[in-house]
């Protein structure tokens, strides 16, 4: 009887052992899922293109925001505001940059627009310049080729260089619109260059030179003129008084993905509109 007993004791034991066992297989198979939720994340990658003045924001956007999702990569590439609405048209990015407001034809296309910043043009010459205001007009005649020489508008007896922007810039459209307005086209005998560095490079190795530039890019290699009165400053575009400025777009086609979404989110909350501010352009919340 002894032995019977010794022998229930024993199978109970390994019964109760495979018990504690499973029952802990089983905890570990729930917990399981949590922990891989854990390590999930975003993945995949996108495209944003267009506007070379909207470029160097972007790309300080796309490395904060690939910061905080490692499972993701942002392509940054230029091209021209026209550029980046074909571009999202088309489906070549998931995201298109623009500088300018849409056309009129290009407002048909289906587009969706997300205002992610300000920003305003300073129109630039080079820091020997004894010229530091203009009036809009005077801007107007000098873009136009009406007025080519600097003792026109209170400088030196000197032949104006004038640098412009290639066709299909967001930065030549938006001051086209301001400045020019409908009817009058930009002079003829023009420098043009394909970025906004580039003419600031040639503004800054140029006296009698003038261009125009984002005014997130304004250094000390050139001289942002007053218009009209008015600095070019962040404070003067948000308060309205500085009227050459103009919106950074980002544009959409259809129902954005994951990836697409989660970033321009990430660019209109509050972390992103931070970086916006620190770029030196204008918050749009």
């Amino acid at each position: 009887m002894f032995k019977n007993t010794k022998k229930l004791m024993l199978v109970f034991a390994i019964i109760l052992a495979a018990a504690v066992a499973f029952a802990g297989c089983g905890a570990k198979k729930e917990e399981a899922p949590k922990a891989d939720g854990e390590k999930k994340g975003l993945s995949g990658s996108i495209t944003i293109a267009g506007s070379t003045s909207v470029q160097p924001l972007s790309e300080e956007l796309a490395k904060a925001f690939m910061a905080k999702n490692p499972g993701v990569t942002v392509n940054v590439q230029g091209g021209g505001s026209s550029a980046g609405v074909k571009a999202a048209n088309e489906g070549a990015a998931q995201i298109g940059a623009s500088s300018r407001d849409l056309k009129e034809e290009e407002k048909g296309l289906g587009l969706t627009e997300t205002k992610i910043a300000l920003d305003g043009i300073a129109v630039v010459v080079n820091p020997k310049n004894q010229v530091s205001e203009l009036t809009m007009e005077q801007i107007k005649g000098i873009f136009s080729g009406k007025i080519t020489n600097w003792k026109e508008v209170g400088g030196k007896d000197a032949p104006i260089s004038v640098v412009n922007r290639e066709e299909g810039s967001g930065t030549r459209g938006a001051f086209e619109e301001l400045i020019l307005g409908k009817g009058t086209k930009f002079t003829d005998k023009a420098l043009t260059q394909p970025s906004t560095g580039a003419v600031r490079t040639t503004v800054a190795g140029d006296e009698n030179a003038i261009g125009y530039i984002s005014l997130g890019t304004l250094n000390e290699e050139v001289k942002g003129v007053k218009v009209d009165g008015v600095e070019p400053t962040i404070d003067n575009v948000k308060n309205g008084s500085f009227k050459i400025s103009r919106p950074f777009l980002y544009l959409t086609k259809g129902e954005m993905n994951e990836v697409t979404k989660a970033y321009i989110d990430f660019v209109m909350s509050e972390e992103g509109q931070k970086i916006v501010k620190e770029a030196h352009f204008i918050p749009v919340k």
